[in-house]
């Protein structure tokens, strides 16, 4: 009996495990869901003046209206890759703005095209707040001096431009920023796995409670004598 019952319980209690751990992760996908529709609110919320002093916890998303003057100085050519376009930059230029210089993302420019050059009349700015988390561990160092950026480090782009470690990521801009495209803020980069995850672990259940029932099936076999 004991040669059945000790892998049962252990069988059982790996199967246990496991799916609770899947279960776990069904209910950290709907948290996330809950969380990534409360960002897109957010984003996509009626836009507002730009906070005298923002928080990178508070105002993470922040929809904003600015009316500045984009710097000629710049920009800083932040390389990334578009689906269907390839290889480009982010554009990131100073705003000077009633409360003093920002760093403004315009948008993106392929690789293979000329800069184009800030436009000369006042502008209006609609976009969002963001403190961006470019880089990971393999994420090279900015090469500040050739102007060609791998992350949009804040601080270190303010200092270059002599602005404030603050950033509006543009939506649109009024007059149109010639032959730069948008890449306004969005959910789309924010990981969600927990879907992924949860597949995992009721699959690796299954295996456990199939190899668990071969284990018991082959224990339960009488032996044969030679």
């Amino acid at each position: 009996m004991q040669r059945i019952l000790v892998p049962l319980i252990f069988g059982l209690a790996g199967i246990a495990v496991l799916v609770g751990l899947g279960t776990w992760q069904v209910q950290r996908l709907e948290w996330k869901r809950g969380l990534l529709a409360d960002i897109d609110a957010r984003i996509a919320a009626d836009p507002q003046a730009l906070p005298a002093d923002p928080d990178a916890g508070d105002d993470r998303y922040l929809p904003v209206r600015v009316t500045g003057r984009i710097g000629a100085d710049g920009p800083l050519r932040v390389l990334v890759s578009q689906k269907q376009v390839g290889a480009g930059y982010r554009l990131i230029s100073a705003l000077e703005t009633d409360q003093g210089r920002v760093l403004l993302d315009r948008g993106f420019v392929r690789v293979a095209d000329a800069i184009p050059p800030a436009p000369g009349d006042t502008v209006t700015v609609t976009g969002n707040l963001h403190w961006p988390d470019d880089r990971n561990s393999a994420t090279p160092e900015n090469d500040v001096a050739g102007n060609t950026w791998f992350a949009r480090d804040l601080d270190q782009m303010a200092g270059v431009l002599g602005t404030r470690p603050l950033l509006i990521v543009a939506r649109s801009v009024s007059p149109a920023d010639q032959g730069v495209t948008p890449l306004p803020v969005d959910s789309s980069g924010i990981p969600n796995d927990h879907l992924e995850y949860a597949i995992t672990w009721y699959s690796l259940a299954l295996i456990w409670a199939v190899m668990t029932g071969y284990f018991l099936w082959r224990n339960r076999r009488p032996k044969t004598t030679g």
